[in-house]
């Protein structure tokens, strides 16, 4: 991995384009990605001539540790911290993570530091991560795997009679086994009707015979995430289910055809989406067709029918087209793929064939 003062020489960029004095991170992910801490509460300030990072007393051995090239400083308050810090430095105009920063604590900053002129900056710090390093593109290989070896193990279980909140423990037990931290977040597991819902989270509903079951999981290994959705089917599935996972499975297929750097993310989405709403199924995939996957497990890039920007190399998303039909069920496919020079690579593992269980 890059030395830790290569990014937060990168994120110096900011000060420049905000027309800042300092940069204030307090959302952990960028915080773990620029200064390498990898607790639970910490601010990092980024200024001109140097950094700082600031955390409380439970913190301060580990911070030793694990951050290099920054001044460490301990405080009893977070916003105490900050202040004095940022009087020291006499900062004029600070930046500060909006999506990240409570109303209360901004509100509380600017009572403290009148004098200064505090600069809300939204997702565009976001855009650090964007591009993986080889190390990173190592831990979300680990993770993959981790997470899909999990789900090929789990199969045998999925079954007539089987209790979705059972499978999603058993899913992550098995992800634990096998290595990860923790989970990436709550599995969705939906079975017969409920696969209509996209965010559907293990219930306690008996899966049945004839019935598509759609899982959604992820592991985290060292800090990063790995996503990944599939759709099986629990017995011999009729015409219909055949042919809306074939046209979930072509538009899947589509679009990772269409990954390279230099096509548009709102190309890439209408490539699976396109073919979608040709079969007439247009309405029924309502969600963006990926996301940027990293320290958090929903990060930069958005591919959807609304962003701007391009594919570059380096980066890691998902592809999920979707179909969901209410009261009759839905389908989604899911790889996380790395963008290399030529097109794309699949970080994820589980075969998109259809499974028949």
């Amino acid at each position: 991995m890059c030395a830790r003062n290569d990014r937060i020489s990168s994120a110096r960029r900011y000060l420049d384009r905000f027309e800042v004095d300092a940069v204030i991170f307090f959302g952990l992910a960028n915080i773990r990605y620029l200064a390498g801490f990898t607790g639970s509460d910490g601010v990092l300030v980024v200024a001109r001539d140097g950094g700082c990072f600031l955390t409380d007393s439970r913190y301060t051995s580990q911070a030793s540790l694990e951050v290099a090239g920054l001044e460490i400083r301990e405080y009893r308050g977070k916003l105490e911290g900050v202040t004095a810090f940022l009087k020291d430095a006499q900062i004029g105009r600070a930046g500060f993570e909006a999506e990240q920063t409570s109303v209360a604590l901004f509100r509380s900053l600017a009572e403290a530091l009148p004098e200064v002129k505090f600069v809300p900056i939204g997702g565009e710090l976001d855009e650090l991560r964007m591009l993986k390093e080889p190390e990173e593109i190592g831990l979300l290989e680990r993770s993959a795997a981790i997470a899909s070896a999990a789900f090929l193990d789990l199969l045998v279980r999925i079954r007539p009679g089987a209790v979705e909140r059972e499978l999603a423990l058993d899913l992550e037990f098995a992800m634990k086994r096998a290595g990860a931290d923790e989970k990436s977040f709550d599995f969705i597991v939906a079975s017969g009707p409920r696969g209509a819902l996209p965010h559907g989270k293990a219930g306690d509903r008996v899966i049945g015979h004839g019935e598509l079951v759609t899982f959604d999981f992820g592991a985290v290994f060292r800090g990063y995430h790995s996503d990944e959705t599939v759709t099986v089917a629990v017995g011999e599935p009729d015409p219909r289910q055949k042919e809306i996972y074939g046209i979930v499975k072509d538009a899947h297929d589509r679009a990772l055809a269409a990954v390279r750097p230099g096509i548009t993310f709102k190309e890439l989405d209408g490539t699976a989406r396109g073919y979608i709403e040709g079969k007439g199924y247009g309405s029924y995939f309502g969600h963006g067709l990926g996301h940027g996957v990293g320290l958090e497990v929903h990060e930069k890039p958005v591919v959807s029918f609304r962003s701007e920007g391009v594919v570059e190399e380096g980066m890691v998303f998902t592809i999920e087209p979707g179909i969901y039909i209410p009261d009759w069920g839905g389908v989604r496919i899911e790889d996380t793929v790395l963008v290399e020079g030529d097109g794309c690579r699949l970080l994820t593992k589980v075969p998109k064939e259809l499974t028949i269980l």
